[in-house]
């Protein structure tokens, strides 16, 4: 991908190739920019694994991908990432099924919502944004390395910037938590996995790959969930407004990510989002949280596998 690309590129879900005989896991695929990941790979040939907790919800996604494209090839399975052992037993079941996977999406978040638990005890939204999609991955990674060259695509998002670095002795945010505060944690948590794990595929000498995108301002039920849940403080119904008057469509807001997974002239290590921020073409992005990548890394690998107790093994 040259210069010019990278700044005025116009790219669009019709820019996706060919994708007969792939197959992708988009986790909360039955939704917002999920739902539209699923479309835009189910209507290039993919077979889609679609991971989602609600059950209802995801069958009234699908049917709505099926009429606009009868031919989709797309399967359910479900998955509560804020429960382990449903993060198990959905992964025994997509390995029983699949012993390759070309793509998985790291798509399911949760955004700003008042403090609670999941069912492992971890801070919901670490645990629902991070710690669940950290079991997942490292429970396909066989079906991952298997394929021919995988590409893992994990959602961060622009409030990475001001996320602090997981601490190792309250990674929950028991001594003070705050909606935007954890909600900022788990999204350079995203930042964090995303380049770390792209980092062992490289020292693994696989052709496995990691990306990172974010999606800008993005008018899905994101914010409004955390309105509705009374979260985000004062704040909420502000982000909420601006999204529903200026945000992007979740077609056009899934762009970065499903750039990070399909374009060919994408590489591991990339960070793709909107070419001004919260809006525009998607485009490889700088990672400018450098002074700390490291140490943020080393460290939340350590929690992650102490907490979760599900090693992320390569090779």
């Amino acid at each position: 991908m040259n210069v010019l690309d990278s700044v005025w590129s116009n790219w669009t879900e019709r820019d996706v190739p060919d994708l007969t005989g792939r197959v992708a896991v988009v986790t909360g695929g039955n939704g917002g920019l999920g739902l539209a990941t699923v479309d835009a790979l189910a209507s290039a040939g993919a077979h889609v694994v679609v991971a989602a907790r609600d059950q209802v919800k995801t069958a009234d996604a699908l049917a709505e991908v099926r009429d606009r494209h009868p031919s989709a090839s797309l399967e359910v399975v479900p998955l509560d990432l804020a429960n382990l052992s449903s993060v198990r037993t959905a992964a025994e079941r997509i390995r029983g099924e699949h012993d390759r996977l070309d793509l998985l999406v790291n798509n399911a978040g949760l955004m700003a919502l008042p403090e609670r638990r999941t069912a492992d005890g971890f801070e919901m939204q670490f645990g629902v944004n991070h710690l669940g999609h950290w079991a997942l991955t490292a429970l396909l990674m066989e079906p991952l390395l298997a394929a021919d060259a995988a590409r893992v695509v994990t959602v961060s998002s622009i409030a990475h910037h001001q996320g602090r670095q997981v601490d190792p002795s309250d990674p929950h945010l028991r001594r003070g938590y705050s909606p935007w505060k954890a909600y900022g944690q788990s999204k350079l948590a995203n930042l964090h996995f995303g380049v770390g794990l792209q980092r062992r595929f490289e020292a693994a000498g696989v052709r496995a790959s990691s990306l990172i995108a974010h999606p800008g301002l993005s008018n899905t039920d994101l914010q409004r969930r955390t309105v509705r849940e009374g979260g985000g403080g004062s704040s909420a119904p502000l982000w909420e407004t601006l999204a529903a008057r200026t945000g992007m469509s979740p077609t056009v807001g899934a762009r970065p990510q499903l750039r990070a997974a399909t374009d060919p002239g994408a590489h591991g290590g990339q960070f793709y989002g909107p070419r001004f921020g919260s809006f525009g073409p998607p485009v490889v992005l700088p990672i400018l949280r450098r002074w700390d990548l490291d140490s943020g890394i080393r460290v939340l690998w350590e929690v992650s596998e102490r907490e979760t107790g599900i090693p992320l093994v390569v090779g």
